[in-house]
């Protein structure tokens, strides 16, 4: 008998369009779930927070990235290695105050919302990208740094499409 070799783990990789477009559809069953915006923009950050919490493990292996020291390093490191690395897009990162602890990802090319012309009618306060937020919560929690996402939100202009530029603030 021969003893089973240890390989790494195959990561298969979903179709981005596929993904986009079937969290299109899983936006519209929520508003048609749920009648106050408020409720299904706390189930797609609970299902972002699940997703993170799963998601951090995984970047952690694939990425080699070692321990971050700062606030800046951790804001670095979620830009330009794991937006890239599961969303393909490097958001900007700005820091909004002295103290360098509430930063801002801008996402010129939000993928999520590639597809979305326009919000539904009456849902104003939907947050449709709040997965992110919840997957950026779940992540740093689950890596010991809760300290940072005490308030995030993900908020976009209206002047072409839904969203032109996305920028999520945490602090």
């Amino acid at each position: 008998m021969s003893c089973p070799t240890h390989r790494r783990p195959e990561y298969r990789k979903i179709n981005k369009d596929l993904f986009v477009l079937t969290y299109g559809a899983l936006v519209a069953q929520l508003c048609k779930d749920y009648e106050k915006d408020e409720d299904v923009n706390k189930y797609l950050d609970k299902m972002g927070y699940g997703i993170g919490t799963r998601l951090v493990e995984d970047f952690l292996a694939r990425s080699c990235v070692g321990r971050c020291h700062s606030y800046s390093e951790i804001t670095d490191i979620i830009a330009q290695v794991a937006f890239k690395m599961y969303l393909g897009i490097t958001p900007s990162v700005t820091c909004n105050n002295s103290s360098r602890n509430e930063f801002s990802l801008i996402l010129d090319k939000n993928p999520l919302v590639e597809f979305v012309e326009e919000l539904p009618a009456g849902r104003s306060s939907l947050c449709y990208c709040n997965l992110l937020c919840g997957i950026i919560r779940g992540a740093l929690e689950m890596t010991h740094t809760t300290e940072l996402t005490h308030n995030q939100t993900i908020s976009g202009g209206h002047s072409k499409g839904p969203f032109v530029q996305e920028q999520a603030y945490f602090y």
